[in-house]
């Protein structure tokens, strides 16, 4: 059957284009590999993937779109089929991508109105094994997203894009694989909107060693350090200066894509956070709000 089987990148709008530029670059960790006047792609330094964020010159910062992978071009076809029979909007069909990574792909907006992107043949680019210490980025690790029908949502996930569910936090939030790795995608409830993007860093100590660069260079930890339990992953979360919330992760489960047997976590006190040393929770993360450019296709 075909699927998707992993996150591409995140293309977001942002007001301030060379500020956000010069976070990722030199903060966050990431590899400037293409650029024009107002879009800049970067990829990380552990991974073959083109891209892992697209920035855009936008009057609004929004997210423009968020891309996924399928194994083929046929797949993505068949995805398109499945999609559009869903009833979503199609921003475009199936077609050779003329953008840095290249590519062939479709878009949509999902039945919330946020934009995504299913593609193959994109082009890899070479990556390096990463040591212990360095502190950036190997690959996204995970997207969190709002939905006003969450429930609704993972289904459109799991029955349209092939994701199955690999466990619940109590009945709020949704953890969705769609391949080895616990999830790729969560959903909350909520306005339509993004809530982060998550990292995964090589080790626990290369996820603390980032997050005392970060405060060095001036953005501050929002939550964390900690430990989820879906997952079982370590967390720190921060903002960039557009205000988009990003995570650096650590040590998230692998399962068996096939088999592996969802189960509910009952929220509690370290459910949230294994060793309650957090600093913050989730009430000191950016509130969610609507995307302000739902169903409007981006320029790029």
């Amino acid at each position: 059957m075909s699927r998707v089987t992993e996150i591409r990148y995140v293309g977001y709008g942002v007001e301030q284009f060379e500020t956000e530029r010069k976070f990722y670059a030199e903060d966050w960790g990431l590899v400037e590999v293409d650029s024009d006047a107002d879009t800049a792609w970067f990829k990380t330094h552990g991974h073959d993937e083109h891209h892992v964020v697209r920035l855009h010159r936008s009057p609004t910062n929004c997210v423009e779109v968020i891309a996924l992978a399928a194994d083929s071009r046929a797949d993505v076809d068949a995805l398109h089929e499945k999609v559009a029979d869903a009833g979503c909007r199609i921003i475009h069909e199936p077609r050779v991508i003329d953008a840095p990574g290249g590519g062939y792909a479709f878009r949509f907006f999902s039945p919330d109105g946020l934009p995504f992107e299913v593609s193959a043949e994109v082009q890899a680019l070479d990556k390096r094994a990463m040591e212990r210490w360095e502190g950036m980025p190997v690959k996204i690790s995970h997207i969190v997203l709002h939905s006003p029908d969450h429930k609704a949502m993972a289904d459109f996930f799991c029955d349209v894009l092939g994701f199955r569910v690999s466990d619940w936090l109590g009945d709020f939030m949704v953890f969705l694989r769609c391949n080895q790795a616990h999830h790729r995608i969560a959903l909350l409830p909520g306005p339509p909107c993004l809530n982060h993007v998550a990292y995964d860093m090589l080790t626990v100590d290369d996820m603390m060693r980032g997050a005392n660069r970060l405060r060095k260079r001036g953005t501050d930890l929002r939550w964390g350090p900690g430990r989820h339990t879906a997952g079982n992953n370590t967390f720190s979360y921060f903002c960039t200066p557009a205000g988009f919330a990003v995570e650096y992760a650590s040590e998230l489960d692998d399962v068996d894509f096939d088999t592996h047997e969802a189960k509910v976590h009952e929220p509690g006190p370290h459910v949230m956070d294994q060793w309650g040393t957090g600093v913050g929770g989730p009430q000191t993360m950016p509130k969610a709000v609507p995307d302000p450019c739902l169903f409007q296709p981006a320029e790029v």
